[in-house]
């Protein structure tokens, strides 16, 4: 909460029942007119707060230049009460260039609600009345998140090496945003660094964001990794190839596996992960195989970390011929199988997550829905990860989304268990906002599995006494 939004909250007596719970609200507009002929606005919106018929303002946003569809990375905390009527009032102000304050900003007109309206829908959007009252063209969309009591954060630091340079007369002036996924699938600013000017090689102030901010409920899951080596990928030597391994930046196959896994190997014990790849001949007989071990070791395909995939990755290439064609159901299957070992044991600790990533159209569509199918009466989740700019249309029938999927025999899957996100969407987005996509779906996706079968989860005194110990 914002020291200014306390000192309002307290003098207007808003503190006088115990508070239900706190909610971020993060803020959108679209449509602002452009009310001077030669530039663009550089909105701002101002939160007031109703207390015994008088507004306050509590907090506002940032002011963002020259733009008339801001997204707001600055977000508003508040105490919600259930038994009250909270009151709310955003204020759109394009700010004059030389001066931040509102005496000289231009009032372009308002939105009011109350907080219980915002967090009964989620999502509220709602046309901006100008000044006399008549409804505007421009749309304000305010977010509502109830904040989980975890009060951690992360600090993060970065910085870029050799961007391109967007400038004509001078060098770019660079900025970083960190995306997150809401509940609707749709991204969500989470912060936004200051721009550093005419630099192509920034280092950016370090910052801190709350893991409410960042990420919301996790659970244990085993991350699974495979890869299409398909002919349509194009010569690795050729600087076309999605596949081609560039001295200073990483392909889109590698910038994926990275995103996801750096995320998904923190809930893995061992951090040890099978990787295969499909679509290509392989040594020493260069037979067409579509679930080979990409480290060559067909008894013990796991490699150390995500780093040990990227490097068993890069050095397989140089020894494959892609091929094709592009079937997925062989290590779907081959997945499933140690999956449903998992189903016997008692202890049902383990769950499995499939990365597929792949840049074609599925040539076995038939047996990838009946292995699916099968899939998901079993701890296993598929992601699809589609590489390049094909046609990914039956990918997203895979996904389940707008309907249920069935095998060529007509049995429906017992629980959507396949995420497909095509890369191309998250080209210029951060790591972050594509691993948040392809994992938006897991965590429901294992609680509803072991909802399914009865089993509830572990304290960490029963988990940690069952753990087998070895040498």
């Amino acid at each position: 909460m914002s020291d200014i939004y306390e000192s309002a909250a307290n003098s207007l007596g808003l503190f006088s029942s115990p508070c239900l719970t706190k909610v971020e609200l993060r803020l959108t507009c679209k449509g602002i007119s452009d009310r001077d002929a030669l530039s663009k606005p550089d909105p701002c919106i101002v939160l007031n707060m109703q207390s015994h018929g008088q507004w306050m303002e509590v907090d506002r946003t940032e002011v963002i230049r020259s733009c008339v569809n801001p997204t707001y990375s600055k977000v508003f905390t508040l105490d919600f009460y259930f038994e009250e009527v909270q009151r709310l009032r955003f204020e759109l102000y394009d700010i004059n260039s030389s001066h931040n304050g509102l005496k000289e900003a231009d009032f372009l007109g308002s939105v009011e609600c109350t907080l219980a309206q915002i967090i009964s829908q989620r999502k509220l959007s709602k046309a901006l009345l100008r000044p006399g009252g008549t409804v505007g063209k421009a749309i304000i969309t305010i977010t509502a998140e109830e904040l989980t009591g975890n009060d951690d954060y992360v600090e993060l630091s970065f910085s870029a090496r050799k961007l391109d340079d967007k400038d004509f007369f001078s060098k770019s002036d660079p900025f970083l945003e960190i995306y997150r996924l809401n509940d609707d699938a749709t991204l969500q600013l989470v912060y936004r660094t200051e721009t550093v000017m005419n630099n192509l090689n920034p280092v950016w102030k370090t910052f801190k964001v709350s893991l409410n901010s960042l990420c919301s409920g996790d659970h244990e899951r085993k991350l699974q990794v495979a890869i299409d080596f398909t002919a349509s990928n194009g010569d690795p030597r050729n600087s076309c190839s999605l596949h081609y391994i560039h001295p200073y930046r990483p392909n889109e196959y590698l910038k994926a596996l990275v995103a996801v896994g750096e995320i998904c190997q923190d809930y893995d014990s061992d951090k040890m992960f099978p990787a295969f790849g499909f679509g290509a001949r392989i040594p020493p007989d260069y037979k067409v195989s579509h679930d080979f071990a990409v480290n060559f070791n067909e008894e013990n395909p796991e490699c150390a970390g995500i780093q040990g995939v990227v490097e068993a990755y890069q050095a397989c290439l140089p020894k494959l011929q892609l091929y094709g064609p592009t079937n997925i159901a062989p290590i779907i299957q081959k997945v499933a199988h140690t999956a449903s070992q998992e189903v016997h044991t008692k202890e049902a600790m383990q769950y499995f997550i499939l990365l597929i990533l792949t840049d074609g159209v599925i040539t076995d569509m038939a047996d990838t829905r009946e292995a699916i199918v099968q899939a998901s009466h079993l701890p296993m989740s598929v992601i699809i990860v589609g590489i390049g700019n094909a046609d990914f249309s039956d990918m997203q029938m895979l996904d389940g989304d707008d309907g249920i999927l069935r095998s060529p025999k007509g049995e429906p899957v017992l629980r959507d268990i396949v995420q497909f996100v095509p890369f191309r969407n998250f080209k210029h987005a951060s790591p972050a906002a594509l691993a948040k996509s392809v994992l938006a779906e897991v965590p429901n996706q294992v609680v509803d599995y072991y909802n399914s079968k009865g089993i509830k989860p572990k304290v960490p005194s029963e988990y940690q006494s069952s753990r087998p110990f070895g040498p």
